[in-house]
């Protein structure tokens, strides 16, 4: 017996498979995976035992999440997004188990087996993956040398099949924050084409400089057409709660909750409770945080720069999110590359063979997940490890 021929084309998660190498080899310090160095707010706790006060709290609740929850949403979106949520305004708002699954609803929502989704590169894995379970196909754009979009290549690349154009700003994996001018070009497209545009947006707070987060649904006439995705998982320290949201056209409400009613009935109660308490915090908790990583991130960035003076490695700007993406000046494929750093330097890193390039050695840098010291010197082994490797 097999499994389908469709998860079959599905590429394989490559956190688990640098997990396995991590584990294999101790001592490594992980610059891996993209999470935070911090919990939720207190405020989340205390939620808790409200939840467990109430005994109807153990049943199944409402499918697109908790009435309070959502209201606290819809002000978040209105006051920080300029996104205004209702019947009047034709967007939809539903709460989920993380970004990812809003991802996997929308798609589910949208595709039809043949269709076609835009997505520049470099990608996020889970979002390709996605988009191949649901049958459809991802058509992928390259970016410019900073991994800023090309609208005039994903205008080319549009053709009858093409359901939607999906931007993740702040990008993972590039850190790279697009700029308002062409996140507004891209709606328009979608406008003028009949498509969809998914902006995942899940690390909003996360910008540093000058540099400044743009939700494309908060352009007038873009509701029809706009459906964007959000996290707690970063920006709270949630990630094993499982909390995050979409706001959509409301025309897709029936398909949402169809989707959401069979893959969970209801995000999990509890969590829900949990988010309740991290919103009454609200951005003040958040960006003090990113306050401390802005220098974590600084760190990163001079080290990281000694390896462009050098001439190893191209170390573009990457003004949000949690990551910089290197490109290495080496002949070997990224998963040996990375291979390497973990069994012989003791560090690791993502191969950019995962986000889609295909063409030269890249890799992610995460910095979110660590405190200063141990950031500072994971990155100074990733910097020995790659001149040694030029050797």
């Amino acid at each position: 017996m097999r499994d389908s021929h469709r998860l079959q084309a599905v590429q394989t998660p490559i956190i688990p498979v640098v997990a396995d190498l991590i584990r294999a080899n101790p001592g490594t310090i992980s610059l891996g995976q993209g999470v935070v160095n911090y919990g939720p707010p207190p405020a989340a706790s205390v939620q808790i035992a409200r939840f467990l006060s109430e005994p109807e709290n153990h049943k199944y609740q409402a499918t697109s999440g908790l009435p309070a929850l959502l209201e606290s949403l819809a002000r978040k979106l209105s006051v920080e997004n300029g996104v205004d949520v209702g019947a009047a305004h034709g967007v939809g708002l539903m709460v989920t188990a993380g970004g990812n699954q809003a991802f996997l609803n929308a798609a589910l929502a949208i595709l039809d087996p043949g269709d076609e989704v835009i997505l520049p590169v470099p990608y996020y894995f889970n979002h390709e993956m996605a988009i191949v379970m649901a049958s459809a196909r991802p058509v992928l754009v390259p970016t410019d040398g900073d991994y800023q979009l090309d609208v005039d290549a994903i205008r080319a690349a549009i053709t009858p099949r093409t359901r939607a154009i999906l931007t993740v700003s702040p990008n993972n994996p590039s850190g790279a924050v697009y700029r308002e001018d062409d996140l507004r070009a891209v709606n328009l497209l979608c406008a003028e084409h009949g498509l969809f545009h998914l902006s995942d947006e899940a690390y909003e707070y996360f910008t540093y400089d000058d540099a400044r987060h743009f939700s494309p649904a908060s352009i007038p006439g873009a509701a029809a057409h706009t459906i964007s995705l959000y996290s707690m998982s970063k920006a709270y320290g949630f990630a094993s709660w499982r909390i995050g949201w979409m706001a959509f056209p409301t025309q897709l409400e029936p398909a949402l909750r169809k989707i959401q009613d069979t893959v969970i009935i209801c995000p999990p109660v509890i969590a829900q409770y949990a988010a309740l308490g991290a919103l009454e915090e609200g951005a003040a908790f958040v960006r003090e945080k990113v306050g401390k990583l802005a220098k974590t991130r600084a760190m990163v960035k001079r080290e990281l720069a000694l390896l462009q003076e050098e001439g190893l490695a191209d170390v573009p700007d990457a003004a949000g999110a949690l990551y910089f993406l290197l490109r290495l000046k080496t002949p070997l494929a990224p998963l040996d590359y990375a291979t390497r750093l973990i069994e012989e330097h003791r560090v690791a890193v993502i191969p950019g063979s995962a986000f889609g390039l295909t063409q030269g050695c890249y890799l992610r840098v995460a910095y979110g997940a660590l405190q200063a010291e141990t950031a500072a010197e994971g990155v100074g082994r990733l910097v020995s490890g790659v001149r040694a490797l030029a050797r």
